[in-house]
Formats: structure tokens, C-alpha cells, sequence
């Protein structure tokens, strides 16, 4: 399977972490995932839509559930699959990058792009232990780094 890819162009957060900078790919998180999940009856991408405007992590282990499920995965194969990228991400950015602090909208952004070259079926990186990786890291974000929580959910509750 193919490498993590590599623009060679960073962007440094606040917070010292760095990912591949983002330019040009889109928002993903931005799309309207509710219409979107309903046209295209996808539960995965409705999880996320609740998650974005709930805030409850256990809409992204949803998700991850119906991935795995979809993939053939068990835990403990999801699990390894996700340290393979772990390593990969290590070697690309450093030991521990993505706990230092990346906004939570990143992890979600970044999922979903995964996602959607998985089911469009690009074979140019592994995009599918990528689309898990930032679920966990997102459900793990917003447990330890709640000042990196900027999704719509966020706002409902200082309300």
C-alpha cells in the first residue's frame, strides 16, 4: 500500500504541531453531511454530520464501527491498520505531532477527504486506515485539547 503523502509544505499551528498544508483540497468539513448522507444513504457520513453539531464522541466510534464493518475489519486489525499510520505520521511529522494540539475541525476535514478517495476507490495513499486515524485522533482531541474544539457543537454549548 502506498506512503502517506507529502506535499513538502507545512502548516505550523500554535500549539508547535504541523500537518500538510490544506490549501486546495477543499473543505470537507464544511459540506452539508446530513443532505449528503440522505441522497446517498450513507450512515458513516451521518455519524459525522451528528458529531459535528452534537459533539458526542460515540457518533465518531459509530462511524469508525460501520467502516471497519464495511472493510472487513475487526478491532484489533483496525487497530494495527491505525499504527501503521500512527508510525508513518511519526516518521513524516515526529513522535506524538498530533497530540501537541491541531484544531478539531482539521481531523475532521481531513476524515472525510479520506473517506471519500477510499469510496471513489484512489489507491495513492491508505486511505482508509487515514480516515480512522482522524476519528481517533478527533474523539482523542476533544477529550485532552478542548481549546482545539472549534466545530459548530462548541458554540452550542457556551450558549
Amino acid at each position: 500500500m502506498a506512503e502517506i503523502k507529502d506535499s513538502g509544505t507545512r502548516r505550523e499551528f500554535e500549539t508547535g504541531a504541523v500537518r500538510d498544508i490544506a490549501d486546495g483540497k477543499g473543505r470537507c468539513d464544511l459540506l452539508p453531511l446530513d443532505i449528503i448522507a440522505y441522497y446517498c444513504m450513507d450512515g458513516i457520513l451521518k455519524h459525522i454530520d451528528d458529531y459535528i453539531h452534537q459533539g458526542n464522541p460515540a457518533n465518531l466510534w459509530c462511524a469508525i464501527e460501520e467502516f471497519c464493518a464495511m472493510e472487513g475489519w475487526d478491532y484489533y486489525t483496525m487497530l494495527l491498520e491505525v499504527s501503521k499510520q500512527f508510525e508513518d505520521g511519526a516518521h513524516k511529522y515526529g513522535d506524538r505531532n498530533w497530540e501537541k494540539g491541531i484544531p478539531l475541525h482539521c481531523y475532521i476535514d481531513s476524515a472525510l477527504r479520506h473517506y471519500f478517495k477510499y469510496r471513489r476507490g484512489d489507491k495513492d495513499e491508505p486511505h482508509d486506515r487515514a480516515f480512522v486515524w482522524n476519528l481517533m485522533c478527533a474523539m482523542w482531541t476533544q477529550e485532552h485539547k478542548p481549546d482545539m474544539v472549534d466545530l459548530p457543537f462548541a458554540k452550542v454549548h457556551e450558549s
